[in-house]
């Protein structure tokens, strides 16, 4: 299973869904980790421990989207974001349904299983 990071693009937002220590975890736990380059470093996590960790740097979010099987974020993905996802894919980030009912729509047409923190 290959789980993707991607750098958050809202406005503000210095987290990411991965630090490096879960990372080698994910690794450890015969997991393949793609991170988008630069997705860590807002919140201080540069690529160098991402790719000590074991995962592999990818330069484009779009890349990182279509091809994970689970992608980790923080806030909710754009409608973009969701048209990138992978069929079948899981999404897991917080979600915010009755506040966008557009981008749960697009999830379900692109049959993502969604979970919100």
């Amino acid at each position: 299973m290959k789980v993707g990071v991607v750098k958050e693009t809202l406005p503000g937002e210095r987290r990411v869904a991965l630090v490096p220590d879960t990372v080698s975890k994910l690794i450890a736990a015969k997991l393949e980790v793609a991170v988008q380059t630069g997705a860590g470093s807002e919140a201080f996590y540069m690529d160098e421990g991402y790719q000590k960790a074991g995962a592999t740097l990818v330069p484009d979010a779009r890349a990182v989207l279509s091809q994970a099987d689970a992608v980790l974020k923080v806030q909710p993905p754009s409608l973009d974001e969701v048209a990138a996802l992978k069929s079948g894919a899981i999404l897991i980030c917080f979600l915010q349904p009755s506040a966008q009912a557009d981008v749960v729509k697009a999830l379900a047409t692109q049959k993502v299983t969604a979970f919100s923190l």
